[in-house]
């Protein structure tokens, strides 16, 4: 399994952004399709909430690959 940890300056990252911003989509509109298709886990779980608020410690995973939220 591929992780990258993504370090954000804010209290918290919109989970469709944070998608984005580790290069997992392209665009908004394909991170919001993988979101509402139930292909993301949030801490395990599946997660169809876009807007879902990403904190420090919270994984996000896709298929083999696994985002870990830090903060500075």
């Amino acid at each position: 399994m591929r992780t990258e940890k993504i370090t954000i300056d804010t209290e918290f990252i919109r989970l469709d952004n944070l998608l984005k911003y580790a290069g997992c989509v392209d665009t908004g509109g394909a991170a919001k399709f993988l979101i509402q298709d139930g292909q993301v886990l949030v801490n395990g779980e599946v997660c169809t909430m876009r807007g879902k608020k990403m904190r420090k410690g919270d994984k996000a995973q896709i298929e083999d690959f696994l985002i870990e939220v830090d903060t500075l």
